[in-house]
């Protein structure tokens, strides 16, 4: 273990290889090293604000709708509201004055339900921030399960304003349906067995419905943007594309259609490019079932190859829960779930041998997602006890995320902002952070570049990178073929017309 080296990391950052800069580059490095020291930071925000960003890969749909917008879009409906604990329920019989029309019709009401439903002004009590930020999915549930489409077109628009191109969200829009044919299907310790059960009782059907779900709330999404209208809203040359989430705070059988579905669902429609697991990693669940889950998507890995895999693991602080439950967990999402990519990876220093796994992390090229808000929030992990430094000090590649914009009340913006406060990246750093989040995606076909620094590219396009604008046939022809590669093209176009305003 090497929870001391942590923190004798603190504030420590290893810088990237030095190469050649352009002199655009160059003049933007200089400039962003002097904003740095700005010390209302105003200069630093609007840096980074009008910076290109490239993706967000790890976002939950669901947690990423502000209160204030929910309660719009369910302005129509009928919903009852418990004023102690402010969750929602379709509950008709309620007295008029826990109707949520009549609560929202009283400003006192409406903050306390905001900050029930959010991290805004919360104060850690009688209830932690952990516990408070999990059941808020709970208590909005009404509104999230029936306005995906709404939301959907919030976080895309949100994510044009950001300078984004490209977001992977994490989605269920089976609406639990893979989980009730795994109850009625019952438990079977053979996987194999399990799977063919599963298959014959029709979770092929519900993996069609998922593509079909999925294309009506992309449909309204768009309509609601007015894309290709004249006045769409921004966000509408936003790629988006979604992993499937099983909840791991449910039973064996539950758990393994949920994430059977996801796999089928992704192997047969290009918009699902992954799978992962949501619910708290801590949960009595989660922890008890941890190495059948990891050896569940292990199964399911192997007979789908060509599904992405990107699991929450390693989201645990000290006290959260007992010391034997830390130090495993992300190992065992690499070596026996053959994770593509972590989510949060927070406990990495309590690992056993964490030496080697981060060598290992780095050696298989294997991204972990880093969620500076929500870490902050849920467990309290921040500065100097994160663990990105460490990460980026083995060389494990890493991008900035958001989690839940909505229930952190936070953006991309702000994980930037986050990072260069505390670590003092530099401009380049910074830059590698950003086409890592391309780079990394699931996007499927080749990289532009043939090098992790991001200075060689592919040599079908080699010749064309000055002059980002004017593209040779081989180069259009390499990107019309490779989705990846055509992203990340789009993102140093938007850089090179950033870093020209310096």
């Amino acid at each position: 273990m090497i929870k001391t080296f942590l923190l004798a990391v603190g504030l420590l950052f290893v810088s990237v290889n030095s190469w050649a800069q352009t002199p655009e580059e160059y003049n933007t490095s200089q400039y962003f090293e002097t904003i740095k020291q700005d010390k209302n930071k105003k200069k630093l925000t609007e840096f980074l604000y009008a910076m290109p960003k490239g993706g967000d890969l790890h976002s939950h749909l669901t947690g990423s709708s502000l209160a204030e917008n929910m309660l719009e879009y369910a302005k129509d409906d009928v919903l009852c509201v418990n004023q102690k604990t402010f969750s929602l329920s379709e509950d008709l019989s309620c007295t008029k004055e826990n109707r949520l029309a009549y609560v929202k019709q009283n400003p006192v009401l409406v903050d306390k339900l905001i900050d029930s439903w959010s991290m805004r002004n919360f104060r850690p009590g009688k209830e932690s921030s952990h516990d408070h930020f999990f059941a808020a999915f709970g208590k909005f549930y009404p509104i999230s399960k029936k306005y995906t489409a709404e939301i959907l077109s919030e976080i895309i628009e949100r994510a044009g304003s950001q300078n984004e191109i490209y977001l992977e969200l994490m989605v269920s829009p089976d609406g639990g349906a893979a989980g009730l044919l795994g109850k009625k299907v019952g438990w079977h310790a053979d996987f194999a067995m399990m799977r063919e059960k599963l298959l014959q009782a029709g979770i092929v059907d519900v993996a069609k419905e998922i593509s079909t779900k999925i294309s009506e709330d992309e449909k309204k999404a768009s309509s609601l943007l007015q894309c290709g209208k004249t006045a769409e809203k921004k966000g509408c040359q936003i790629t988006v594309r979604y992993l499937y989430q099983s909840k791991r705070e449910q039973s064996p059988e539950q758990v393994f259609a949920q994430l059977l579905v996801g796999f089928e669902a992704a192997s047969r429609d290009s918009r699902l490019v992954g799978v992962n697991l949501v619910q708290p990693e801590d949960g009595p669940v989660s922890m008890r079932d941890y190495d059948l889950h990891m050896e569940m998507i292990g199964f399911l890995h192997r007979l789908y190859p060509k599904v992405n895999v990107s699991l929450h693991a390693g989201e645990l602080a000290a006290g959260l829960v007992p010391n034997d439950g830390l130090g495993v967990h992300i190992g065992k999402a690499v070596r026996v779930a053959q994770a593509d990519r972590i989510g949060h990876g927070v406990d990495v220093a309590h690992e056993k041998q964490a030496e080697q796994l981060l060598d290992e992390l780095a050696k298989k090229s294997i991204l972990v997602e880093i969620n500076l808000s929500s870490n902050a929030a849920i467990l309290d992990v921040k500065g100097p006890a994160h663990p990105l430094p460490l990460y980026m000090r083995y060389k494990v590649p890493v991008t900035l995320s958001t989690d839940d914009e909505g229930i952190l009340r936070a953006n991309l913006t702000e994980q930037y902002n986050l990072a260069v406060k505390d670590y003092h990246f530099s401009y380049q750093e910074v830059k590698t952070l950003v086409r890592n989040s391309i780079a990394y995606s699931f996007l499927p076909g080749q990289s532009l570049w043939d090098d992790k620094n991001y200075q060689q590219m592919n040599a079908a396009c080699a010749k064309d990178r000055i002059m980002l604008n004017r593209i040779s046939l081989s180069c259009e022809n390499f990107l019309l073929a490779n989705e990846k590669a055509n992203m990340q093209w789009k993102l140093e176009k938007q850089f090179s017309k950033f870093e020209r305003r310096f």
